[in-house]
C-alpha cells in the first residue's frame, strides 16, 4: 500500500490505510496522512474491468466536465494525480490503482433513514444526467460490454445453464423457470434502443442510494460517485436501478422473502426527484421507467443467479449462498413489480403534461 500511495501527490504522508465501505466490486480503502487530509484509494476489478486505461479515461473526462461546471469542490469527484501526472497506477503485481479526495462533511447511506433521503438521491441521479446532457456520450468507451443489454445478459445465463460449472443448477430450477418466463418482455428496451425509439445519455449505470454524497449537515446531495460504469445508456435504466436497490423494503441479500416488496410511496417519492432534475424526457422515455425498474431488478437477479452457477467469481460474497439469496430478493421485487404494474403507469403519466 505504502509503495503504491507514494506515486501519488498526496497532501503529507499516509499514516494509516483501512478498508472502507461495502462495494462489491472494487477493493477501497481510507487513507489518513501525517497532515490531516483524508484520501479514498481504490483497487480496480480487472475481472469486472477488462479496459481499465478505458475506464479511467471516462472517469477522467466525466469528473473534469463536471468540475468544470460547479463551484463548490464537493460537487464533484476529485482524482489525485499521480507523480507522472496520469490518473492511475499499475503495480508490480499487474494491478491498478486511483485516489480520490476524501469527501468531507458528508454522508453515505445505504438504505434511506427517511423519504427524503431517497428523494435527495433521486436528485442527485436526474441533475447528474442533466449536468452531462451536453457531454458527447460517443466518446465513452463501454467498461463493461453490453452492460444492460439484458438479451446478452439471457445469453450468458443460458450458457451457465448450460454448463453447470458448480454443479448447483438442481436447487434453483424454480428461479430459473422464473427468469426463462420473462426472457421476451426483458428485451423490450434493448430494441427499444436498437430502432431509436429511446435516445441513447450518458448514464451512470449504477443508481444505488450509496453512490450519492449527501451533505453531513443539510443532508442535500453533493455528488454522485462509483462513476465506473458511467457509459451511453437509458435513462430507464439508472431510474430503474434506484427503484430496484432504494424502493425495495428489506435488504439486497434478504433470506425473509415474506419481508420483500417495492414500496409504491417510495417509488413516486423517486419519480418525484428524479424527473423534474433530470428535465427534457420525451414521452416514450417517461413510460419506459417502470419498464425500467421491472427490467433492471430482473436483470440483477439473473447476474447474481449466473454468477452463482458459475461458482461466485464475479460478486464478493460473504457465505456460499449469498449470491442465490440475492437473487431470490431480486425476483421477489419483480413479482411485486408486475402486481403494481398499473400503480407505477399512473405514478409516471402525471409527467406527460
Amino acid at each position: 500500500m505504502e509503495q503504491v500511495l507514494n506515486r501519488f501527490c498526496l497532501d503529507g504522508s499516509p499514516v494509516s490505510c483501512e478498508r472502507y465501505g461495502e462495494g462489491h466490486i472494487n477493493l477501497t480503502f481510507l487513507v489518513v496522512t501525517d497532515s490531516g487530509r483524508r484520501y479514498i484509494l481504490q483497487r480496480l476489478s480487472r475481472a469486472a474491468f477488462s479496459d481499465i486505461p478505458g475506464l479511467m479515461r471516462n472517469v477522467t473526462a466525466v469528473t473534469e466536465f463536471l468540475s468544470a461546471r460547479n463551484s463548490d469542490p464537493r460537487s464533484s469527484l476529485h482524482l489525485v494525480p499521480t507523480k507522472d501526472e496520469q490518473t492511475w497506477c499499475r503495480d508490480e503485481a499487474g494491478e491498478y490503482w486511483r485516489v480520490y479526495d476524501f469527501v468531507e462533511d458528508s454522508l453515505c447511506l445505504q438504505t434511506p433513514e427517511s423519504p427524503m433521503d431517497f428523494y435527495q438521491s433521486a436528485v442527485a441521479f436526474g441533475r447528474f444526467q442533466n449536468q452531462l446532457r451536453d457531454f458527447p456520450a460517443e466518446t465513452l468507451c463501454e467498461t463493461i460490454p453490453n452492460f444492460h443489454n439484458t438479451p446478452d445478459r439471457y445469453r450468458k445465463f443460458h450458457l451457465a445453464i448450460e454448463a453447470d460449472t458448480a454443479g448447483r443448477l438442481a436447487e434453483v430450477r424454480s428461479e430459473v423457470d422464473f427468469l426463462l418466463a420473462r426472457e421476451e418482455e426483458a428485451g423490450t428496451l434493448q430494441r427499444m434502443r436498437d430502432r431509436g425509439e429511446l435516445p441513447v445519455r450518458v448514464t451512470h449505470n449504477d443508481t444505488k442510494l450509496n453512490n450519492v454524497m449527501l451533505d453531513a449537515q443539510t443532508r442535500l446531495p453533493l455528488c454522485v460517485i462509483d462513476l465506473d460504469t458511467v457509459m451511453p445508456g437509458l435513462v430507464a435504466y439508472d431510474f430503474g436501478d434506484s427503484i430496484r436497490f432504494g424502493a425495495s423494503t428489506a435488504a439486497e441479500d434478504e433470506k425473509d422473502l415474506s419481508r420483500v416488496e417495492m414500496n409504491l410511496d417510495l417509488f413516486r417519492t423517486y419519480a418525484e426527484g428524479f424527473i423534474p432534475a433530470c428535465g427534457g424526457l420525451t414521452a416514450a422515455e417517461l413510460m419506459s421507467l417502470p419498464l425500467g425498474a421491472r427490467t433492471m431488478t430482473l436483470e440483477n437477479g439473473m447476474r447474481f443467479l449466473t454468477d452463482y452457477l458459475e461458482g461466485d467469481h464475479y460478486y464478493h460474497i460473504a457465505y456460499p449462498e449469498h449470491n442465490l439469496d440475492r437473487c431470490r430478493t431480486q425476483l421477489k421485487l419483480v413479482a411485486d413489480m408486475e402486481q403494481k404494474q398499473e400503480q407505477m403507469d399512473t405514478v409516471i403519466r402525471r409527467f406527460l403534461t
